[in-house]
């Protein structure tokens, strides 16, 4: 009898078993609590979490079954991050990156194709000129998020002590202000690193002046008169002692430092680097006025941009899509850029009063305005290839040698003509 119970017992909860799993397979993914990994980048809990946990809570509101577990990546641990687990098949489902760092995997096919998945509309919420940004070869693979637009910053104690009345809004000008401003202060007029491993600044300076980089086929096309020209124009300021020596081993960081600190008369920078002045040198910051970028014979402007990718192994695809489109849709572009104080890359966003209204007393408004109204004139610089990276330190590494007079000009880019073509097969 008690055998026949026991018996009686196991059919029914092998029969619940078999129900139960029946009811499972039948549920639709997008109630199945599948759980989205979402990274960001250089963006902390302890300064974003109250915009990001109500953003999150929303998105799960509006999509039942789907959570997302946010995870932030300290900037300098991001690309080494991101390429073990794309490798591994265990990336996140939407990541946030700068094209540079993308671009060295979209080569090796690592990331969802937008072209065919994205409709005309939604690509149409974007400026023009961001959303190409996030494309190699004719395919999409990024989702346009904030952006920073480059403005310089400048000393006005310092300029008005060295009998300068406008600041430089070209090399040509800066070059001059920085002779009459060591020669009258003995302070330094300007710092950009030349640090192969820092940032592109000084290669995007190159394209403001006329440089083309590399021709269709990817071979080095800046041994030319406009490229000696920018060589040499770097090399002159060097060796005259007009930038800081300083800008062979410090990456970007040592221009806001050599700036904070009051050796340096203008920091060429995002307007975000006002609230840091402010903040580690108060006194600095009283004396600091937001002006036009600097930039070359071209008249080029360069816009940084941070966008959302999707790796083409993610097995939630569509919810994937869905979230990278949401956060990055008009609304919330605004309240993050305002949260943030960078600049939005929705067309709508931009119509905010926010970006086109400022007191001449608020620096930090003031730079926004204006790194805002220049948004429709920029464009992405550096070329969009995988190796990109390489050309910096090769451009770099031979410029460097000229600086030091290890070698001359000619044979400078020489040098680097021949080490890029190598690099690319020619």
């Amino acid at each position: 009898m008690i055998q026949r119970k026991t018996w009686q017992r196991f059919g029914i909860l092998f029969l619940a078993g078999i129900l139960l799993s029946w009811l499972i397979s039948c549920t639709p993914a997008s109630q199945s609590g599948d759980t989205l990994d979402f990274w960001t980048m250089g963006l902390p809990r302890s300064k974003f979490g109250a915009y990001f946990d109500p953003l999150i809570s929303e998105f799960e509101k509006d999509n039942p079954g789907v959570k997302v577990k946010w995870t932030d990546v300290a900037w300098d641990g991001m690309q080494s991050k991101i390429q073990a687990a794309v490798a591994a098949k265990t990336a996140p489902d939407v990541v946030n990156l700068n094209p540079d760092f993308a671009f060295q995997l979209a080569g090796r096919g690592s990331w969802m194709e937008l072209n065919d998945v994205i409709d005309q509309a939604d690509r149409d919420r974007y400026l023009s000129n961001i959303w190409d940004a996030s494309s190699l070869d004719g395919k999409t693979f990024g989702v346009p998020w904030y952006l920073t637009a480059r403005i310089a910053i400048y000393n006005k104690a310092v300029f008005d002590e060295a009998g300068v009345t406008t600041p430089p809004q070209t090399y040509a000008e800066l070059a001059d202000a920085a002779q009459k401003i060591k020669a009258k202060t003995g302070k330094y007029a300007f710092f950009i690193t030349t640090n192969p491993t820092g940032s592109g600044e000084l290669m995007e300076s190159f394209v403001q002046m006329g440089v083309q980089l590399i021709d269709q086929e990817g071979k080095a096309a800046f041994n030319t008169p406009e490229g000696k020209a920018a060589f040499q124009y770097w090399v002159d300021l060097y060796q005259k002692g007009l930038i800081p020596p300083a800008v062979l081993t410090e990456g970007h960081k040592g221009a806001i430092d050599f700036y904070q600190s009051g050796n340096v008369a203008l920091l060429s920078s995002s307007p975000q680097s006002i609230e840091t002045v402010k903040t580690n040198a108060p006194d600095i910051a009283k004396v600091s006025v937001p002006a036009p970028p600097i930039t070359g014979s071209t008249g080029k402007k360069n816009v940084a941009v941070m966008n959302l990718v999707i790796p083409k192994d993610t097995d939630k695809p569509d919810a994937a899509l869905k979230f990278a489109l949401f956060v990055t849709n008009p609304k919330n572009q605004l309240a993050f850029a305002k949260e943030a104080n960078v600049l939005p890359s929705t067309q709508e966003s931009l119509t905010d009063p926010y970006f086109s209204q400022a007191q001449d007393s608020d620096a930090l408004a003031t730079a926004r305005v204006l790194s805002a109204s220049q948004l429709k004139d920029t464009e992405i610089l550096i070329p969009s290839r995988k190796d990109i990276k390489k050309l910096q330190q090769i451009l770099y590494k031979n410029l460097r040698e000229a600086m030091l007079k290890k070698t001359s000009v000619d044979q400078a880019l020489a040098k680097a003509e021949t080490a890029w073509n190598q690099t690319v097969g020619g």
